[in-house]
């Protein structure tokens, strides 16, 4: 019996492990990405995510637009990287308050979860 419940928590361990690095990763580069670049990222409160997901539906040239855009949360000057052509996308959505009122933000991320490229 004790052998049954140490495999059942190593398996419990191991799924906990694996399903939570692309979305705990995925949380930690936005979360950097506002202590970098908002305009006031203490005001950003009660933050929530949504499930990572992927995309290959966001063109080059919307990346661009969504680049260039300025958002009153943010600086302008935004050090973007540069996306890869082809490649796909993660995208995860942000629900957060920000000075009493209630708001959401997609970012962009690369393929190697290591960068956001855009968000909107």
């Amino acid at each position: 019996m004790k052998r049954i419940s140490q495999i059942v928590g190593s398996l419990l361990i191991m799924t906990f492990l694996t399903g939570c690095g692309p979305q705990r990763d995925a949380e930690q580069l936005v979360e950097q990405f506002i202590e970098q670049y908002a305009v006031e990222p203490a005001a950003i409160q009660n933050v929530s995510y949504q499930h990572i997901d992927s995309t290959k539906l966001v063109s080059d040239s919307l990346i661009g637009v969504m680049q260039q855009r300025s958002h009153e949360l943010f600086k302008d000057g935004i050090d973007y990287p540069v996306k890869s052509k082809g490649n796909k996308l993660y995208y995860i959505r942000m629900k957060f308050t920000y000075k009493g009122d209630t708001l959401r933000q997609t970012f962009y991320i690369d393929e190697a979860l290591e960068h956001i490229v855009a968000f909107k």
